[in-house]
């Protein structure tokens, strides 16, 4: 069976504001803050590094609330994505967090790789305040696979 998905949980912490104590980096080709539209924008070549988990992404898009940056409304990675942890990989095209409904939705070519197995699918949603993790198939006839190993 896969691990829990430590990168869900790491991802959650880099938009969570309770946690934002903690140091994060993140470099891009690119920087953008629009105080209008409350949006802090990344583009091109972006490595978001937290103690926890490390992101690379295209572009990156947090849109934030009336308390500024602090704020979270959503953390959006696009552009071949990739979350690394201690315990596993995980890659798509997009994952998108949104601390309100505590989901993350990793979706686009959707693979999780650790030391306990493989898991292809269109999509993943990991609802972090039930701790359960949904895969479901690219919807084109696709089905989600895995290939587990022993241990």
């Amino acid at each position: 069976m896969i691990k829990r998905l430590f990168l869900a949980v790491a991802l959650a912490i880099l938009a969570h504001p309770a946690l934002a104590q903690q140091e994060v980096q993140i470099t891009a080709d690119l920087f953008t803050v629009d105080e209008n539209t409350r949006e802090s924008v990344f583009t091109g070549n972006v490595v978001v590094i937290h103690p926890n988990v490390k992101v690379w992404a295209e572009k990156v898009v947090a849109v934030y609330g009336e308390d500024g940056p602090s704020d979270v409304e959503s953390f959006v990675a696009s552009g071949s994505v990739r979350l690394e942890t201690d315990e596993q990989n995980a890659t798509g095209d997009q994952a998108v967090f949104t601390p309100g409904d505590q989901l993350l939705r990793l979706t686009g070519n959707v693979q999780v790789i650790n030391a306990s197995g493989t898991i292809d699918a269109g999509e993943l949603v990991v609802n972090l305040a039930t701790n359960v993790s949904t895969f479901t198939s690219s919807g084109s006839g696709g089905r989600v696979t895995g290939v587990f190993t022993s241990q």
